[in-house]
């Protein structure tokens, strides 16, 4: 009887531990996967990328973006909606639009900014 009370004792413990388990982390989204892909960014429609192929000329080279924008926050805000800068763009509110999540425009920031 003893031995049964332990063993449901261990198993009870045993349960009661496994939904504290260390989760992995999610994968880092890849900023240039989604700056490049029809589907998402597709910053190549209308903009220069280094590395990128059949790129627009409807909007400025995406290079050197640190010279152009204060900080990561101020190119964040134009990636999210850049009407609030010009009413008269014509680059789609990626974030406004959930053509984005804000998630993914943190990891095409990241991947711009590094240019």
């Amino acid at each position: 009887m003893k031995g049964l009370l332990l063993l449901a004792l261990v198993l009870m413990l045993s349960a009661c531990t496994a939904d504290y388990a260390v989760q992995p982390e999610p994968a880092k989204l890849d900023g240039k996967q989604l700056a490049f892909s029809r589907n998402k960014g597709n910053c190549l429609a209308c903009h220069v990328i280094a590395d990128g192929e059949s790129p627009g000329n409807i909007g400025p080279p995406l290079q050197s973006l640190a010279s152009r924008f204060d900080n990561k926050q101020q190119l964040r805000q134009q990636i999210w909606d850049a009407r609030q800068f010009n009413p008269e763009t014509s680059m789609p509110p990626f974030g406004t639009n959930h053509i984005l999540s804000p998630t993914e425009i943190d990891a095409v920031v990241d991947y711009l900014w590094g240019l």
